[in-house]
């Protein structure tokens, strides 16, 4: 057992609930801390639906090519709790110790007094704790969840803000229509501070421009304030600083092209002089594991049929979803193979909209539960839906029994594989195949 985990269940007693959204607790904690937020590095605060952590994935590669340190605070995680607090260094930073974040959560929980306060809010304390007493250059922080109610909305004066896609999730927390979400999400928004916007539809736009107009936010719009788009194998970015001829991403997907774009536009926003060479250095260098992440290597790998392709994306929404099946739809026009789902998702996402995007393309479906997760939709049920949409599609109780029932379909030319529909089972994959973030 890791030094932090008896830390964390004496807060999940404390406040049962994982998600409730305030800014109290956490001020209150804050406050008795000596407010560690205001001491840490200069921030960009990103919120979003999707696209959230490839988006802080390509700064942090870009500012750490410019030979910049850079602190970064993400969720949620997959293999480990460490992997959301990233210490900055000279050498490209490290995920914190067991120890050092052991010694911060027990700090954070001796101010908290025994008071109800969130696991995330608590770990959010412990955050602007580790990243105030450790120097770097610049703060990456991630909204955890909507924006206006979220732990890390307590940032005064960002550098600059970004907001990825904006789409429906997450509808028990944030409002049942786009305009009720965008209008969370927007609430980052600060005063002055300038903010880079993702491709957006027009009803999310007019939410974001009404409320950067309420405080006064320069906007950097996609489409109208900066252009990106993949051309001759190159990555073209264009706004009013002019234009960057860049190597395409490593992430695979087009619309990893969108996140790169929002990356630089938040960068320039920022009013931090960083060289093309870090941009090009940095797009192409960037990973963000679980987002169309190829296994080459690991324990599941090896239970693959010969010459297959196995494939990881934690999408779980219906856009992420699009985004993903846009993706596949690439790789197919440049190797052929049929593609086989390996899905398991919970029971609070819209599974049909989600599986929707795959009608058409995937060969078969085999549903698994998602372990150790109330909320795991049951595999048959994923079948029935999956069924309904017209993907011929079978159950397993475990993914290794999901691998070997593939090998069964003797599929030629060699499968293509795409296990998929929550980080929670990608964070599973990660951990059995040995290959966890680092």
């Amino acid at each position: 057992m890791s030094a932090y985990e008896p830390i964390i269940a004496r807060l999940l007693a404390l406040h049962p609930k994982r998600i409730d959204l305030s800014l109290d607790r956490i001020r209150r904690i804050l406050e008795r801390l000596g407010n560690p937020e205001r001491k840490i590095p200069p921030v960009i605060h990103v919120a979003g639906t999707n696209g959230k952590g490839s988006t802080v994935a390509f700064m942090r590669a870009v500012l750490e090519a410019s030979g910049r340190s850079v602190h970064v605070y993400t969720s949620p995680h997959l293999v480990r709790f460490n992997e959301r607090f990233r210490m900055g260094a000279t050498d490209g930073g490290h995920l914190v110790s067991d120890e050092a974040l052991a010694g911060a959560l027990e700090q954070c929980e001796r101010a908290n007094g025994g008071e109800p306060i969130t696991v995330f809010e608590m770990e959010t304390a412990a955050a602007f704790l580790l990243f105030s007493q450790a120097p770097a250059d610049v703060t990456l922080l991630e909204v955890g969840l909507g924006g206006r109610l979220d732990a890390t909305n307590v940032i005064g004066k960002p550098l600059a803000c970004a907001i990825t896609p904006v789409s429906m999730d997450h509808l028990e927390f944030l409002g049942d229509t786009i305009e009720r979400i965008a209008a969370e999400k927007a609430a980052i928004l600060k005063r002055g501070v300038p903010a880079a916007i993702a491709p957006q539809s027009d009803a999310v736009m007019a939410v974001i421009e009404d409320a950067a107009r309420g405080v006064r936010a320069p906007l950097r719009v996609c489409g109208e304030h900066w252009s990106v788009h993949g051309e001759h194998g190159r990555l073209v970015y264009q706004d009013d600083d002019g234009l960057l001829d860049l190597a395409l991403p490593k992430l695979s997907g087009r619309h990893q092209i969108d996140n790169a774009g929002t990356a630089i536009a938040a960068l320039r926003a920022s009013g931090l002089a960083l060289p093309i060479s870090a941009f090009e250095a940095g797009i192409a260098r960037a990973e963000w594991p679980a987002r169309m992440q190829r296994l080459t290597q690991g324990a599941l790998k090896a239970l693959t049929p010969t010459d297959s392709e196995l494939w990881l994306d934690g999408g779980h929404n219906a856009d992420g979803g699009r985004a993903v099946a846009a993706a596949l739809g690439d790789i197919e026009e440049r190797v052929a193979r049929p593609l086989v789902l390996i899905v398991g998702m919970l029971s609070t996402k819209d599974n049909a909209g989600f599986l929707r995007n795959f009608a058409g393309l995937a060969r078969r479906l085999i549903a698994v539960p998602i372990p150790r997760q109330d909320k795991s939709v049951p595999a048959e049920a994923l079948v029935d839906i999956a069924r309904g949409i017209g993907i011929p599609a079978e159950s397993r109780d475990t993914i290794e029994a999901a691998l070997a029932a593939v090998i069964r379909l003797d599929l030629a030319p060699a499968p293509r594989i795409l296990i998929t529909g929550s980080l929670y089972l990608t964070g599973e994959v990660l951990a059995l195949n040995g290959t966890p973030p680092v």
